[in-house]
C-alpha cells in the first residue's frame, strides 16, 4: 500500500520548517525588543542576508472594531491586490490596524529603512506582537504587492509571522490573499487559550476592554477579575463555536495565511480557515478568565518550547502501530493541543475539525495530480489550433491567423477551431477556479508545467480571443480589449510568467521570427490604434487631434520594437493582415497632414512635436 501524504499538508511542513530554523526565536526576540520600545516604534535587525523587521505590541488605535472597505480607504497602496472577489463581498480589512500601518507608511525614516533592506537583503520577514502583527501583515502584503509591479528580478522573498495577532480582514480578504497565492507567506502564532486572535468574534467588549484594546500588552493585567471573566464569557458565547454551525452567518473577521496554534505540549498546524476558527474556540473553552489573558504574554515560552519539540521530533506514544498515518498525525495534534479523549464531546469535535483539515489538504494534492491528467487531455486541441495557425500563416490568402479567424466563415473546420478556443478556455478557468477556492497545491502556479502551459495557451489563443471580441462588435459596447474586455485568466498567467525564474538563454537576441507573437495582446493594440486614427480624422479640437497622434505614433514605435527583435510572428507582417492595413491607414494620414501644416502645427515630418 502506498505511504498517505502529510496529515496536514503545507502547513504543516511550513510549521516544520520555522521550528527548525532560527526564525520563530529571531522574529520574537526582535518582537521583545520593540515592545520595550518608545509606542507606534519599529526595530530592525539583520542576520546574515536575512532582515528582521518588528513591529511594536504597544499602540493607540483611534477607533474600535470596525471593517473599512480596502479600496475606499486603502489609499492604492497595495497596488493590484484584490479590492473585491468575484462573488463576493469587498474586501475589507481593520479600520485600526489599517491606520497604523498607515502612520507607518507616511514615515519617511520607515520608507528609507525599507527601501535600504530591499537593496542589501535576500529575504525579509516582517514580525510583530498583538498588534503589531496586523502592522506586519500589512506591511507583508505592501511589499509583496510592490514585487509584483517591480521588474527587477532580485527582489528579496518576504515572510510574515505574528504572534497572538488579532484578525485583520473578513473572509473575501482571505479569499484575495489566496487568489494572489500569497498564503503561505504568512503564519500566525497563537497561544492556546489566547484571548486577542478571538477577541473580533464577539459582539461587544466590556467598556474596559474596548479602552485598553490599543494597549492590551501593556495594560491587560490592570483589568479586573469581574472583567476578565466577562470577557472570557462573550468570547465564548459567541457565533464562532462549533454550535454557530457551518451554514449560519459567518463573523465578520476570517483568518488568513497559516496558523501554529501552540500549548505546553507542542502545535497544531492548519491553514482552513474553518479548521481554524473551530479549533480556535476548543481550545479556549479548555482555558480560563485569567489563562486567556497570561497567555498573550507567554510567548517567548511558547516559542521555545515548540522550537525544542520539534527538533528533538517527539512521538506520540499512546497510538499503535496498527494505525494509519493518517489516524497518527490527527492523535498527535490532538495531543499537542491538549485536548484528550476524556473532554466529550470537545474531543468529538476537535477529531472531526482535524480529519476535515487533513482531507482538504489530501484533497489538494490529487486534484493537482488530475490536473495534469486534464492537461494531457486537452494537449489535441491545442495541437489542432497550431495546425490552424500554420494553415493560416501559408494560406493564398495572406490574411494571417488573426484576421482569417477574424473573417472565418461557417465551415466545419472554422467552427471547431472556435470549440476548440471555448474548450482550453474552459479548462484554464477551472483551473483560476479551484486555486483561488484553495483546492490545488499551494506552490501550483509555480511549477513549470503550468507556467509554460499557460503562457503558450495564453500566446496561440488571446489572438482568437481578441477577434472574436472586435468581429462580435463588443469593443462598441464595452470598448477596447485591454482595459474592458480581457479576460482574467490571462491577466494572472501574466503574473505567473513575470513571477518564473529567467535563464540566461532568454535574453540573447532572436535570429529568426517567433512563432508566436509574443505579447499577447499586439492584435488588440492593433485594433485600437485603428480606431484611433479613424478618430482623428473627424476630430475637430486641436489639442484632442494632437494627443490621438501622439498615442498612434508611441503605437508604431511599440510595433517597429517588437518587429526588429522578431518578438512577432510572420502572421503580423501577412500582406492583408490588421497590422499592415494600419500602416498603410497611418501613412495615408501623415501624408494628408503634411499637406496641412497651418492647421495642425504640432505635427512636422511625420512626428508629433
Amino acid at each position: 500500500m502506498a505511504p498517505e501524504t502529510s496529515q496536514f499538508e503545507s502547513s504543516e511542513m511550513l510549521a516544520t520548517f520555522l521550528a527548525s530554523t532560527p526564525l520563530l526565536e529571531e522574529s520574537w526576540r526582535l518582537c521583545s525588543h520593540a515592545n520595550a520600545a518608545a509606542q507606534r516604534s519599529f526595530a530592525v535587525n539583520v542576520v546574515g542576508q536575512v532582515a528582521y523587521v518588528a513591529f511594536s505590541a504597544v499602540q493607540m488605535v483611534e477607533s474600535g472594531r470596525n471593517l473599512v472597505e480596502l479600496e475606499r480607504c486603502g489609499r492604492g497602496i497595495l497596488g493590484s491586490f484584490p479590492c473585491h472577489v468575484e462573488g463576493k463581498k469587498a474586501v475589507m480589512v481593520d479600520g485600526g490596524l489599517l491606520q497604523l500601518f498607515l502612520s507607518f507608511y507616511s514615515s519617511q525614516a520607515f520608507q528609507n529603512k525599507i527601501s535600504e533592506i530591499f537593496s542589501t537583503s535576500k529575504s525579509v520577514v516582517l514580525a510583530g506582537h498583538s498588534l503589531g502583527g496586523g502592522v506586519a501583515s500589512l506591511s507583508a502584503l505592501w511589499l509583496l504587492s510592490h514585487i509584483r509591479t517591480t521588474t527587477t528580478k532580485s527582489s528579496p522573498t518576504v515572510f510574515c509571522i505574528t504572534y497572538g495577532s488579532p484578525m485583520l480582514g473578513n473572509e473575501p480578504f482571505s479569499q484575495a490573499v489566496l487568489q494572489d497565492r500569497w498564503g503561505g507567506n504568512f503564519c500566525h502564532i497563537v497561544a492556546q487559550h489566547d484571548i486577542v486572535p478571538r477577541l473580533p468574534f464577539a459582539s461587544s467588549f466590556p467598556l474596559d476592554v474596548e479602552r485598553l484594546r490599543g494597549l492590551f500588552v501593556q495594560l491587560a493585567l490592570q483589568l479586573s477579575d469581574e472583567n476578565k471573566a466577562e470577557l472570557f464569557d462573550k468570547v465564548l458565547a459567541s457565533r464562532f463555536g462549533p454550535a454557530a454551525g457551518d451554514d449560519q452567518e459567518r463573523s465578520w473577521y476570517w483568518p488568513f495565511g497559516s496558523y501554529m496554534i501552540c500549548t505546553d505540549k507542542g502545535a497544531v498546524c492548519l491553514d482552513n480557515g474553518t479548521a481554524i476558527v473551530k479549533l480556535l474556540y476548543l481550545m479556549l473553552a479548555e482555558g480560563s478568565a485569567n489563562s486567556c489573558i497570561d497567555d498573550h504574554l507567554k510567548y517567548e515560552d511558547y516559542v521555545s518550547k515548540v522550537c525544542l519539540q520539534y527538533l528533538q521530533k517527539r512521538r506520540l506514544f499512546e497510538v499503535s502501530s496498527s494505525e494509519s498515518s493518517s489516524e497518527s498525525g490527527i492523535a498527535l495534534a490532538l495531543q499537542s493541543s491538549r485536548i484528550s479523549s476524556h473532554q466529550e464531546p470537545v474531543f468529538g469535535t476537535a477529531v472531526i475539525c482535524l480529519a476535515t483539515a487533513r482531507q482538504l489538504g489530501w484533497r489538494r494534492n490529487l486534484n493537482t495530480a488530475k490536473m495534469a491528467v486534464s492537461l494531457s487531455k486537452i494537449n489535441p486541441f491545442r495541437a489542432e489550433l497550431e495546425w490552424y495557425k500554420t494553415y493560416c500563416d501559408r494560406s493564398d490568402d495572406q490574411l494571417g491567423y488573426y484576421d482569417s479567424f477574424k473573417r472565418r466563415g461557417a465551415s466545419k473546420r472554422d467552427f471547431k477551431v472556435n470549440m476548440n478556443r471555448l474548450r482550453l478556455g474552459c479548462f484554464w478557468d477551472d483551473v483560476i477556479y479551484k486555486l483561488e477556492k484553495n483546492q490545488l497545491a499551494h506552490d501550483f502556479h509555480k511549477l513549470p508545467k503550468y507556467v509554460n502551459a499557460s503562457q503558450f495557451y495564453k500566446l496561440l489563443v488571446e489572438p482568437l480571443e481578441i477577434a472574436e471580441y472586435y468581429r462580435t462588435g463588443v469593443h462598441r459596447e464595452k470598448g477596447h480589449y485591454v482595459e474592458h474586455g480581457r479576460e482574467k485568466r490571462f491577466k494572472i498567467f501574466d503574473r505567473w510568467w513575470g513571477d518564473r525564474k529567467v535563464g540566461d538563454e532568454e535574453s540573447k537576441p532572436r535570429s529568426k521570427y517567433a512563432s508566436l507573437t509574443q505579447d499577447s495582446c499586439f492584435w488588440a493594440k492593433v485594433e485600437e490604434a485603428r480606431d484611433l486614427i479613424y478618430n482623428v480624422t473627424r476630430e475637430t479640437d486641436p489639442g484632442r487631434h494632437l494627443l490621438l497622434l501622439d498615442k498612434i505614433q508611441k503605437f508604431e514605435q511599440y510595433a517597429n520594437g517588437m518587429i526588429e527583435r522578431k518578438e512577432v510572428s510572420v502572421d503580423v507582417l501577412a500582406k492583408n493582415s490588421s497590422y499592415n492595413l494600419f500602416r498603410e491607414e497611418w501613412s495615408g494620414l501623415k501624408s494628408q497632414l503634411q499637406l496641412l501644416p497651418s492647421q495642425f502645427p504640432g505635427f512636422q515630418d511625420g512626428m508629433v512635436q
